[in-house]
């Protein structure tokens, strides 16, 4: 019995092989392309690769996503989910972090000031803490990388950071955590 299944074997590589052998290599080469795009910060949205920008150069994380553990919001001492990364750096400069186009320019007392940008396929970023100086206003174009603004203390709901950026994203309508797309725990 066990020599008709070793015969089955053989026989199946021998008509075979050249399927099994290509099907190895389409498998290596996909597994290549995946592991070269995660490198080069690029991520798939919708149906496209996107190459993202950080939003802040040298910037360091203050204060993390988190959907399933509670986090204390020392500003307001309560305990709460964070749907955003918050970042803060030395020169305090924002930048979109994809191409799109500017939604809304708003101003909200526990938010501070923010830029919603639509970048593509159903994914919004939103960029608070922002100094009142904001240059742009809804229906402008933003290219990837483009100075949005600067960071600043204008959240209110988290004065216990200092000036920072609160960046949250959303795809299609629902929070997704920035980590997943930017690489911000070398920051």
């Amino acid at each position: 019995m066990e020599i008709e299944k070793k015969n089955r074997v053989v026989e199946f590589m021998k008509t075979y092989w050249l399927y099994v052998v290509v099907g190895i290599m389409v498998f290596s080469m996909s597994m290549m392309f995946a592991f070269l795009a995660s490198v080069n910060n690029s991520v798939p949205v919708g149906t496209s690769t996107v190459k993202f920008f950080m939003p802040m150069t040298d910037a360091y994380v203050v204060k993390d996503f988190s959907n399933s553990e509670l986090q204390l919001n020392e500003t307001l001492n309560q305990w709460e989910a964070h749907l955003s990364v918050d970042l803060t750096s030395e020169n305090g400069d924002v930048l979109a972090i994809l191409d799109g186009v500017v939604a809304s320019v708003d101003y909200d007392v526990l938010e501070g000031n923010s830029i919603t940008i639509n970048h593509s396929n159903g994914l919004v970023a939103t960029y608070s803490s922002l100094s009142s100086d904001i240059l742009l206003k809804a229906g402008d174009r933003v290219k990837g990388g483009d100075k949005i603004g600067e960071a600043s203390d204008s959240a209110t709901s988290e004065l216990d950071l200092g000036k920072h950026l609160c960046l949250t994203m959303k795809l299609n309508d629902k929070p997704v955590d920035p980590n997943l797309y930017l690489d911000l725990q070398s920051k």
